[in-house]
């Protein structure tokens, strides 16, 4: 690994003797790590755990991911170990229920960490201002399966026009990727110190245009996944005296040698990976100080000489308690949103670009309704409205990979049915009789034609097959 000059030199004049720890530890493979999904029953596993996250694990190899059902099932996330410290900040200094905006979302996995971690009866909403990378935050989100949530595609400053509005802000903010260098060798031709100057100057950009959206004596977890002071500890320094914010501690163990602060006297922590078992990430929590402004308030029009749409009775038995969400018709798809947050929701789609939100139930075709795939993968759904059929591997592969499957039963009836994988639902199919139609998303599927001599999944074995 050649590293940039500028960037051993700042480096070395940032840790002095500890330096080489740091060139050594880049030398060597980076840990991999998931996280459970325990909403979709994964809730241990017989490996390592993160000491940080209690859904957090190592694994003592890497899966061949990608051909694993229960990663396209929601079951687990693939995510780095050093960042599962946002669940610290979170058990610290959240405990009721929140409405949390995570800013810079894509691709996904701090909001299903939040998703996981927030208390129940919490609202998330997941943005990211990049409309192709908002798409696959939508897509992480719904496998994930927490129909409280919402994802939209909107800039720090579209997003501030919601005044007071959200308890918490977890603004893991675009950085020069200083801490990825081990684990994607790609980002160091993109280093420079100009670079990072302009990271720095973009990063305070996005808190002072959001700022706004964050209720006085909200939070504000800041974090980046890079080493130098410019865009960590200078940056919070800027926010204090700026903003007036209050820097906040968290508790830590000794064993997870995390580093604080490499100036100034601020709260932060910061992994090496020479230190801790995971990449490079920085973190600091901020509270914006109570200033007596009245929160955000939207007065709601009143719809006159609309008629709703009637929603047809059967739809309400494809979901578990669906008294507790309000459904609509639009455009001909049949939506649910928690009834707890109607009023958000409808403050939220008065102000921004709504990519996606709770749960899409199904399609109105003519006097047919085609269940969507949102269902399937939510937390929420009633899987005993359906058929259900379960593959095995080869078959949930070809699913996965939108090609045709023949369902294993001559018994089955016609019309839509549940394919699961290892009881976790995948999606839908439409069975016809002789054949059945593959309902699986076609922007989702598994694209690559290469099967790999040995496949390795999650499911307590090194091979799933």
């Amino acid at each position: 690994m050649i590293l940039p000059t500028d960037f051993i030199s700042e480096t070395q004049a940032l840790l002095g003797d500890e330096y080489r720890q740091l060139e050594v530890a880049f030398q060597s493979d980076s840990p991999v790590s998931i996280r459970l999904n325990p909403a979709k029953r994964l809730k241990s596993l017989s490996a390592d755990i993160v000491g940080w996250c209690n859904t957090g694990y190592y694994l003592p190899e890497r899966l061949t991911f990608t051909f694993d059902p229960l990663f396209h099932a929601g079951a687990y996330y693939v995510q780095e170990a050093s960042s599962m410290f946002l669940e610290q900040a979170i058990k610290t200094y959240v405990e009721k229920s929140v409405k949390c905006l995570d800013l810079c979302a894509a691709p996904g996995g701090k909001s299903t960490h939040l998703l996981t971690a927030l208390p129940s009866g919490s609202l998330l909403v997941s943005n990211e201002v990049v409309k192709s990378r908002s798409y696959i935050l939508s897509e992480n989100s719904t496998k994930w399966g927490n129909p409280h949530t919402i994802v939209t595609n909107n800039s720090p400053k579209e997003i501030g026009t919601l005044t007071h509005f959200f308890d918490i802000i977890v603004a893991d903010v675009p950085c020069s990727g200083e801490g990825m260098f081990r684990k994607d060798p790609e980002s160091i031709k993109e280093w420079s110190s100009d670079n990072v100057m302009l990271c720095a100057s973009r990063q305070r950009r996005i808190i002072h245009d959001s700022w706004n959206a964050l209720k006085p004596g909200g939070i504000l977890i800041y974090s980046t996944c890079t080493y130098n002071l410019e865009e960590n500890e200078e940056n919070i320094h800027y926010i204090i005296n700026e903003l007036g914010a209050e820097a906040l501690s968290i508790p830590i163990k000794e064993e997870w040698k995390i580093t604080g602060p490499l100036k100034y006297s601020h709260p932060v922590y910061r992994f090496f990976p020479h230190k801790t078992k995971g990449e490079g990430f920085f973190l600091s929590i901020l509270r914006k100080k109570e200033d007596g402004i009245s929160p955000y308030r939207k007065k709601q029009k009143k719809e006159k000489g609309k008629a709703k749409n009637i929603i047809p009775a059967d739809i309400y038995n494809w979901l578990q308690q669906s008294e507790d969400y309000q459904l609509e018709i639009k455009e001909h798809t049949i939506t649910a949103f928690p009834q707890l947050f109607a009023d958000d929701f409808q403050a939220i789609a008065a102000q921004l670009q709504i990519v996606s939100s709770g749960i899409s139930i199904g399609e109105i075709k003519g006097k047919d309704i085609l269940p969507n795939h949102s269902l399937a993968m939510s937390t929420a759904f009633n899987q005993t409205a359906f058929h259900v059929v379960d593959l095995n591997w080869d078959d949930a592969i070809k699913y996965l990979k939108k090609e045709t499957i023949i369902l294993p039963d001559d018994d089955i009836p016609k019309g839509y049915v549940l394919v699961r994988y290892k009881n976790y639902p995948l999606g839908f199919v439409k069975h016809l009789g002789n054949r059945a139609n593959n309902l699986y998303p076609q922007e989702w599927r598994i694209r690559t034609g290469y099967l790999p001599d040995k496949i390795k999944c999650l499911e307590y074995n090194p091979s799933c097959k």
